[in-house]
């Protein structure tokens, strides 16, 4: 059985993490399959956004935790290569959080660009329940995404978020109905995929960089360069002259 199925629709990948049994928890050979299909999705010129989702009923619940009093820095390196891998990509990237999103599981949603978690679904760090610290990242990725009052309720008191509740305090960025879940976030991720792929590759990487931008007139320099670049792609002047033909048809 493949732990991970890969589909592509409309320029959407879908890669959906299949070890229900298991409520899909990252695994080594779980993520090895994750890099490939990321490897994949990426050479494919007919992707333009990622989705990432889980067989229900879980969307993942976090790293298998069999051995690990035993493990090292390399080994939780291994595992945490399944979220961080989807994390780096130059992609557009979507969370459809389906169900509970636990631990690793967490950062695994964390670490996409947009997240859409369904109503029923819970997302709970459940790191400090364990006797466990936080890690891969965790408490600086939902510190940035929700505030540090969000992660401190979360990760230290031990708040389990519904989908409404994480959409309040910002963590996704809206709540659906479960049974929309997978049409609603194909749909959403469709308008980045129909999107130029190099432009919403560069877009992605200026967002991310502003974080390290100290002000209106900095960011405007920093987005001088690839707007001019943007104009100079034939896909520009075609999408203008598009617009223009519609504008003098009215």
């Amino acid at each position: 059985m493949s732990l991970v199925l890969t589909d592509v629709t409309d320029r959407v990948a879908t890669l959906t993490l299949n070890n229900p049994d298991e409520r899909n928890t990252l695994t080594a050979p779980m993520v090895e399959e994750i890099l490939v299909a990321m490897d994949a999705f990426e050479a494919d010129d007919g992707v333009g956004a990622v989705v990432v989702t889980g067989t229900p009923p879980a969307f993942c619940a976090g790293a298998n935790l069999g051995n690990l009093s035993e493990a090292s820095g390399d080994s939780l390196g291994v595992i945490y290569e399944g979220f961080l891998r989807i994390a780096r990509s130059p992609l557009p990237t979507l969370a459809a959080v389906n169900g509970a999103a636990v631990g690793a599981g967490m950062n695994l949603a964390l670490g996409c660009d947009v997240r859409i978690v369904a109503d029923r679904a819970k997302l709970d760090t459940r790191f400090l329940q364990l006797g466990l610290h936080p890690g891969g990242g965790h408490t600086w990725m939902f510190r940035r995404i929700a505030g540090p009052q969000a992660a401190m309720a979360a990760v230290v008191f031990g708040q389990v978020l519904d989908g409404a509740e994480a959409e309040r305090i910002g963590l996704a960025y809206t709540s659906v109905p479960g049974d929309d879940l997978l049409a609603f976030a194909h749909e959403f991720a469709a308008k980045a995929a129909s999107a130029p792929r190099a432009l919403a590759i560069e877009a992605k990487r200026t967002i991310l960089a502003m974080a390290d931008v100290a002000d209106h007139p900095a960011a405007v320099e920093r987005e001088l360069t690839p707007q001019l670049w943007s104009t100079q792609q034939p896909w520009f002047a075609e999408r203008l002259a598009a617009l223009q033909s519609r504008i003098s048809k009215r």
